[in-house]
């Protein structure tokens, strides 16, 4: 059975599930290429097998699992190819985000990714890793939210949901983390002086790190 608190449950079973799944996944609880069994699930989950059956539907068109005939569900093995894809269209996506958002000088926006980036360097200091990958999320997503174009922020939050394995892979080694509040106190600087350019290149350098680190952790 799963130790979540039934009063944080999302409001439906099934939304709950696929919540739960993603975490287990992110956080290392579910391995890449371990295989997951529906009823196994269910009982830990202490629900139903029909929204397991739909939770990895959903979670094998994001690209968290696969589906072998007469073999069933696994995790997803970690490619640095499949990385790089994803990291390519968000750089494109977020170069657009970015643009749009500083065009239009909202002031909270400063304020918000202030308040991000130190909810990150808290959840460092005190070595909760699943809290700073929440908090880093929330970072980046200050600079997509607010540029009105709901449309991108739906396929960037897929493609930040189908590379969270990787960002906890990231994060296990002290001086990524490190890294991450580094440069995140650079973007922030670099958007307040209103330089788009810059917090775009600040950003391509952000996961130019991260995918060259992981490449070394991920090469056979």
């Amino acid at each position: 059975m799963s130790s979540t608190n039934p009063t944080q449950r999302p409001p439906t079973v099934p939304a709950f599930v696929l919540g739960e799944l993603r975490r287990l996944i992110a956080v290392g609880d579910l391995v890449p290429g371990q295989p997951l069994r529906q009823e196994d699930l269910a009982e830990r989950l202490g629900v139903s097998r029909v929204p397991v059956r739909e939770a990895l539907n959903t979670l094998e068109t994001e690209g968290h699992v696969v589906h072998e005939p007469h073999r069933g569900y696994r995790v997803t093995e970690l490619s640095l190819a499949d990385l790089l894809e994803v990291y390519r269209l968000r750089q494109l996506l977020e170069a657009e985000a970015v643009r749009a958002t500083i065009a239009l000088g909202c002031a909270q926006v400063l304020t918000d990714l202030r308040a991000a980036g130190a909810d990150v360097e808290r959840a460092n200091a005190a070595g909760d890793l699943l809290a700073m990958n929440e908090a880093n999320r929330r970072f980046h997503f200050v600079l997509v939210t607010s540029a009105g174009l709901p449309r991108l922020e739906r396929i960037l939050r897929a493609l930040w949901d189908s590379t969270e394995a990787y960002r906890r892979l990231y994060y296990e080694e002290t001086g990524n983390r490190a890294r991450v509040e580094h440069e995140h106190a650079g973007i922030i600087e670099a958007f307040a002086a209103g330089d788009a350019e810059l917090v775009i290149r600040l950003l391509d350098e952000h996961r130019g790190h991260a995918t060259t680190a992981l490449g070394a952790l991920l090469q056979p």
